[in-house]
Formats: structure tokens, sequence, C-alpha cells
């Protein structure tokens, strides 16, 4: 009998079975990750959320399995073709794959060219010639002739002639080699290490193809096929550009095609006995070897193989987009500071509005400082009465078409009124159009028109990106690699993770946060996030977290999860603006009786807070993990995990790849990181690519180690390719330089 799941879990994630135990109850119980990783140390032995994320998906693959594993027993036994060595074959199997090779002879399919041949009983045939070589074929198979005839299953035609005869013989050992359970398993574990994948290119592509010429004439061992490459690789054969085709390495070889039989022939062959002494059968048996590899096995396999290639790349690329959109959801805010948002435009003018420190909008116009009107006098005036009026301090640029262009504009409107005392930052606008359209948009900005949401949504992202990203579908961000080729469900199931861990590691002001915000918070489901701002519409702000309990929907469950991760600053009580939970408050109560200071007096008092000793107040219900964890809350209460904000300085007279040359060293913004590499945006409408060999002087084996979106980076430019519009970058400032213009 195989481990149970909980045994097999704690083997394979490396943690101790009652951490898989308590975890499985609790996330069966409907405990959230957030929840669990924040509030039930104790009980997972301090797993974070990645761990439980990984834990969660793991537990509903092997009960999938399991699931599996039932029905086939089942199938198979209505069959009343179940033996004492197959059960335990199948009860011992570990993955899907051995499962279903043992499942194989045994499931229905349409009638195969062997059951015809058993129908026609040519079983004994192919029986004596596989156990007999020395018997002649011919005139085994004259013995065997049949007139056509009906069966309860359809039309036979019989067996017409020795030829067949051998050829029905042929299908049935054909159909037993290719489902023999150890014999595929064997053969799938060496096409694994063995396969090369090669690509040539269509015939009539190759002249006109310029996206896929990498490879135009390629062959990689599969297993060791990145997923950005593999993933490029099938994109390329599904428009038509590529010729894939998986062959054995020995095949790669010219010799090797003249040979007997190939390495897996060779074990098929090996299998059954099949050997060629010259014997008058051992030609018929060797090609019935090779028939059955190249017609059945290998194409079984090489689907499979296939597949598992496609499988490993998306969720390799979707764990790519995770990190990115988790790096710029945890982008540091530049806080509540009253906002210009700028979203750039030539013919159609620049959208600008005003928002309030809460994101409320105050004001906005639309300015043409660029060409074909040119008012650029006239949109500094309306810049400079904007900020005047509505006491400004930043002005947000959205980064894409004249982004560079509106940057000298604000820059030309601070060097012209410093007593304005702005400053102007660049801010990625990927997504800003999306929302603008939104349902949720409407609904947030209906006097104002798409296009003017757009730069409110700019200037809302530099004062917090989480809480406005959180709008936005996570794949119209554009943080991804291949993202629209991987699977979508898989995809949207895993960013809709990260949101939540992002959103809950950060905390909710209850009293600010919009329903797109609320709805990421442990617990809380649209409806009910919906429901917390229309009571808070209605009744003014929460006061407290237990008010929260008044919500229609939101139950004591519900509270639970949620509560805290929703804050409440200036409240009745200080301990519902931080992370400590309402079920903790008696413990604090107990600190405060102890230290004999109030709760305003206790926060924040480090040198109290220190000599505190959390073994004092352990019990059964409070760990030391949650006694720690409260005693430093109450160091920082509600301190935001996110990093001090900084923004990058683009370089003056650099505005276009023309004014690039090789050797310029250059400050940027990481926007996308991938397996190959990371792109930065050097503010010339062009982001430029550090190859993972350029990241660092040491090897670098995920990028994710050394770079993170929207961090600010030094980059020296090594090539230029204005044709392809291509830019070489590095990180390792001795490299050299070469031009490609």
């Amino acid at each position: 009998m195989l481990p149970s799941i909980e045994q097999r879990l704690a083997k394979e994630l490396a943690v101790k079975l009652p951490q898989i135990q308590a975890t499985i109850h609790l996330l069966d119980d409907g405990a959230t990750v957030p929840f669990i990783a924040r509030y039930r140390k104790e009980a997972t032995g301090g797993l974070d959320d990645a761990q439980l994320r990984l834990l969660a998906e793991r537990l509903h693959h092997l009960r999938e399995l399991e699931k599996r594993r039932t029905a086939i027993i089942a199938a198979i036994e209505k069959q009343n073709k179940m033996t004492p060595e197959l059960l335990d074959a199948i009860t011992h199997a570990e993955d899907k794959a051995h499962l279903e090779d043992l499942y194989l002879p045994y499931r229905k399919k349409r009638r195969t060219k062997a059951q015809i041949a058993h129908e026609a009983g040519l079983q004994p045939l192919a029986d004596s010639l596989l156990n007999d070589p020395r018997l002649n074929p011919e005139a085994e198979a004259a013995k065997y002739l049949k007139a056509p005839f009906t069966t309860e299953e359809g039309d036979n035609p019989g067996v017409a002639d020795a030829a067949a005869a051998l050829e029905g013989a042929q299908h049935i050992l054909m159909e037993r080699f290719a489902e023999h359970a150890p014999l595929l398993q064997t053969l799938r574990d060496y096409l694994r290490v063995h396969g090369v994948l090669t690509a040539k290119a269509a015939r009539d592509k190759k002249d006109s193809d310029t996206k896929f010429t990498d490879y135009h004439d390629y062959h990689e061992a599969i297993s060791k096929i990145p997923s950005h490459r593999a993933l490029a690789l099938l994109r390329g054969e599904r428009e038509g550009v590529l010729k894939l085709k998986l062959l054995l390495d020995s095949e790669l070889e010219e010799k090797a095609r003249n040979l007997t039989f190939n390495p897996c022939e060779l074990m098929i062959a090996r299998h059954f006995k099949i050997h060629d002494q010259k014997r008058p059968a051992d030609v018929w048996l060797a090609d019935t070897v090779r028939s059955a590899w190249r017609a059945k096995i290998f194409a079984h396999l090489e689907t499979e193989l296939m597949s598992s290639l496609q499988e490993r790349a998306e969720t390799e690329a979707i764990q790519v987009f995770a990190q990115n959109l988790k790096a710029l959801l945890l982008a540091p805010p530049a806080g509540p500071r009253i906002t210009i948002g700028l979203d750039p435009g030539l013919r159609t003018g620049v959208k600008a509005a005003v928002v309030d420190a809460t994101g409320k909008v105050l004001a906005t116009a639309t300015i043409y400082p660029h060409a074909p009107r040119n008012d650029w006098d006239g949109a500094i005036e309306t810049l400079k009465q904007l900020a005047e009026r509505h006491q400004a301090s930043l002005i947000a640029i959205g980064n894409g078409t004249a982004s560079r262009e509106t940057d000298h504009l604000a820059k030309d409107l601070i060097k012209k009124y410093p007593q304005l005392k702005l400053t102007s930052i660049m801010v990625s606008e990927a997504g800003a159009s999306v929302y603008s359209a939104s349902e949720l948009a409407s609904d947030e900005l209906p006097e104002l028109d798409v296009s003017l949401r757009g730069a409110v949504s700019i200037a809302r992202r530099l004062q917090d990106p989480l809480a406005e990203l959180v709008k936005i579908d996570p794949k119209s961000i554009g943080v991804g690699q291949y993202q629209h080729d991987v699977n979508q469900s898989q995809l949207a199931h895993t960013l809709d993770a990260i949101v939540e861990d992002s959103v809950n590691a950060v905390g909710v002001d209850v009293n600010t946060a919009s329903p797109a915000l609320l709805r990421y918070v442990a617990g809380l489901s649209g409806k009910i996030a919906h429901n917390i701002v229309a009571y808070r519409d209605g009744k003014g702000r929460f006061a407290k977290r237990a008010e929260l309990l008044k919500v229609p929907g939101l139950g004591e469950k519900t509270f639970e999860q949620a509560a805290g991760f929703l804050r409440i600053p200036n409240g009745t009580n200080p301990l519902d603006a931080s992370a400590v939970h309402p079920e903790s408050y008696p413990l604090v109560e107990r600190i405060l009786a102890d230290v004999k200071l109030d709760v305003t007096e206790l926060i924040g008092n480090q040198p109290v807070l220190k000599s505190i000793r959390p073994e004092k107040y352990v019990t059964t219900q409070f760990g030391p993990l949650t006694v720690k964890d409260i005693l430093h809350e109450l160091e920082k209460p509600g301190r935001d995990p996110r990093s001090t904000f900084k923004t990058a300085t683009f370089k003056e007279g650099i505005e276009t790849i023309r004014d690039l040359h090789p050797g310029m060293i250059l400050e940027g913004v990481v926007t996308n990181v991938a397996a190959f590499g990371a792109f930065v945006d050097i503010g010339v409408h062009q982001d430029g690519l550090v190859h993972i060999s350029a990241l660092a002087d040491a090897f670098v084996k995920n990028p994710h180690t050394i770079v993170k979106v929207g961090q600010v980076v030094q980059v020296k430019v090594l090539e230029i390719d204005e044709k392809r519009k291509r830019i070489a970058l590095t990180m390792r400032m001795n490299d050299n330089a070469a031009s490609m213009t």
C-alpha cells in the first residue's frame, strides 16, 4: 500500500507530518491561506503562504489521483478481470502515467485491428510464432484461413490468405507490446532522458519568417529545454512556421539510422526475448517490434512527453508571471499625497487629473503641449494652476506614447516654478486603458470620460500601486512571459492567489478601501466587499472591528478569517489599526495588566515590549509563535511590509533608440523579469534586455534572485539593433560594448 496522502505530502514538501495534518484540517474547514499563514502558525509550524499554496495545490492533485485510482479499480472489477497482482500494481502506482499504463488493456476503446484479429482466432498464431521462432510463418499462417463472418461487434473480414493471417497476428503482438505497463514505464523513462526535440522551418515559411529564425535548424534534449524556449517552439508550430519532431539522441547520428533496432526497439525485443538468430520467424518478429514502436508506442509517448513539456513550460511561465506581479503589487507607494496624473498623448492631447490624498478626483483637464498644436506654454500654465489650486506635490506620468516629451514638460514646469515644490515620476501605465473602459471604472468615476479615467488611475498608482492594480485583471498588467500561450484558468487561479497574498500582507483600511481591494481580503467575497462599502456609505465610517459583524452576509466565520487584515486607523480601539487579531485581544489585556500601562502607552514602547518574556503568556490557545508575533506587531502596529519609495532618473537627451550608443551607462526601471533575463525601461520607448548571463558577475540560475519588477538599476548599453528594435544591456559594468547599428 502506498503511504497516505499526508505522508506523501510530508516527504515531498520536507515538513513534519503533524504540520501537514493540521494544515489539511484547516483548509478542509474553510480557512484561507493568508489566515492560516498569519494566525495559525502554531498549528502549521510556521509554514508561509508560498508553502501553503503549494501544499494546497499538491493536496488537490493527490486527491484527484486517488479518485482516479478508485475509478480504475471499479472499472476493472466490473469487467471481472481484476487479479491480486494487478490490484497490487494499481494500488502502488505513484503517478497518473503509471496508473493509466496499467488500465490501458482494460480501457474501452474503438474496435482495433488487434481485436478483429482476435475474433478471427489468430491469437494462437501470434503466440506460437513469438514462443517458437523456428516455425515457418507462412506455413503456420496457412492453418488459420477463415471466411468472412459477423459477430456482435460487427462484420469480420475473416482471414483470406497467409499474408492476412500474419498481419492480424502482428497487430495482436503490437497491441500486447504497447499495453505492457512495466515496459511502457521503462521506455518512457528512457525517452525522457534521451529524447531530442528538433525544429525545422516550414518550406513555405523559411524565407519570410523573421520571428523564429533561431529555430529554423534546431535540436535540444527535451529534458533541458527551458520554459521560454519551449513556449516559443510550440507557438512556432501552432502558427505553421516550424515543424517539430521528437527523436532519440541516437537517431541524430546518420550511422544509427541503418541499425536493425534503435535503443527503444532493442528494449522491446529483449523484453519479449526476440533475437535475430536467422530462424524463420525472426525477421517477422523484428518487423513486429519496429512496427509496435513506431506506429503505436512512440506515437503515444511522444504525445505524452510533448504535453508534459508544454505543461512544465506553462507552469514555469505562470510562476514567472506570478513573481513579477507580486513585485509590482508590493512596489513602494508614494503615500497619501495630492498627485497630478498625466496620461500622455500627441494628437489627442495629454489628459490630466488631480487626486487628493485618498485618491478622490479634485479636477481634470486636457492639455496640448505636443504636435500638432504645440501649446507648450499653455500646458505649463494649466498645470501650474492645478498644482497651486490643489497644493499638489507629485506628478505621475504614464510611460506610454509621448511619455518622455511629457516628462520634459513636467520638468520644465518644475524648473520654471520651483516654489511649487513638485516632483515628477514616470509610472507604468500597463492595463490603465483596460481599467478606464471597465464597469468598475464606470461605477467609480461615472462623471468622467473614459480618456480621463486613465490619468486618474496613473495618479493613484503612484500613491498606492496595490490599491489601484487590484482593479485590473492581472493578465492585463503585462508582466508575463508568453502569457497568452499558457493555461488560462491555471494562470488566473495563480495570479488571484498572488493578489490575495499581497493584499493581506499589506492589510486594508476598511474605511477607505474600494470593493475591488476588499474582495481580496481573506474570507471576503465580492458580494460582501460591496456590502461593506454600502454599509460604510450608509452608516458612516467603522469605529471598531466588531462593527463589521453588522454588515449583511459577514458572519462569525468570515469575521474570523478577515478581521486581522482589516484595519481601522483612529478607531475606538488602537489594536484595530494593527495586525493583532481580535481573538488575541484578551492576551494583550493580560500584558497591559502586568505592565500597568494602557494600550496607547504600550504600542510602540520598544523598551517595555522588549523586556516582556513571551513564554510567560504561552497558553493552550496562544503558542510562542503567536505571542512573539503579537509583541512584534505592538512595536510597529500596522507596519507596511513594502520598501521605501524610490524612482529612477532618466538621462537628459536620451529619448529614442537613436540616442543610444554602446558603452553608455544609464539608470532604468525593471519592467519585466523572464526566465532568460530582465527587461529594463531606460526612457527610450523600447525596453532593453539584460540577459541572464549579464545580470551579475557570478552565475545566475534564476533572474528573480537578482532583480524584481519595479527595481531601479544601473545598466550599460552593449548593443543596439535599431531595425529589430532590440537593445542589449548589462548590469556588469566591465562588459565590453559593440554596436549593431
